[in-house]
């Protein structure tokens, strides 16, 4: 582990720890005990009346840490001294960046729907995109959206930074094993 990837380790810990300390709270209405409300992120030890921790959010944000700290930390891993050409980003990394920024911007704005569109349907409603900080009142996070975002980034993501890698020409031994292979037959 390098001094680079060290920071990133606890630049994530930290993250988490405020995560888990200041957990997003769902609310419950006087009028209406089943369909919970989005009331925002409160510290754990004093939760406003008739609200709980929405474990599904709750979930999602530490996913988004950890897999932001695999992305740091396959970036900022050593890498072999170059023959003097200056050292360029290349479209593995900027695939890794570009599926971070995605995750930090889908839970910055994840998607809502209205509490008074709520159903017990399969499928939910869905308003759009909002502020998590600044959202509507009387929104709620569409979790079943947001778990499908976070599926597609996530394989695009991993799919992307696999198409990229840096392929490196044959050795002379490994030409050789393969002629024996074919002579051989």
């Amino acid at each position: 582990m390098n001094r680079s990837q060290r920071i990133a380790l606890i630049v994530a810990a930290v993250n988490l720890l405020l995560i888990v300390l200041f957990p997003p709270i769902d609310q419950y209405s006087i009028a209406s005990t089943a369909v919970p409300v989005f009331a925002g992120f409160h510290f754990i030890l004093s939760l406003p009346p008739l609200g709980q921790i929405n474990p599904d959010l709750l979930v999602i944000e530490i996913l988004v840490v950890l897999v932001n700290l695999a992305i740091a930390w396959l970036l900022l891993r050593d890498r072999p001294a170059t023959t003097g050409r200056p050292r360029k980003l290349g479209l593995q990394n900027a695939a890794l960046l570009f599926t971070g920024a995605n995750l930090v911007l889908m839970l910055l704005f994840p998607p809502m729907e209205s509490v008074f569109a709520l159903t017990k349907a399969a499928i939910p409603t869905f308003e759009g995109f909002y502020f998590i900080f600044s959202r509507k009142p009387a929104h709620v996070i569409v979790e079943t959206l947001l778990y499908i975002e976070i599926a597609f980034i996530l394989a695009n993501g991993a799919l992307l930074w696999l198409i990229f890698r840096e392929r490196q020409a044959p050795s002379g031994d490994d030409i050789r094993a393969a002629m024996r292979h074919f002579t051989q037959r």
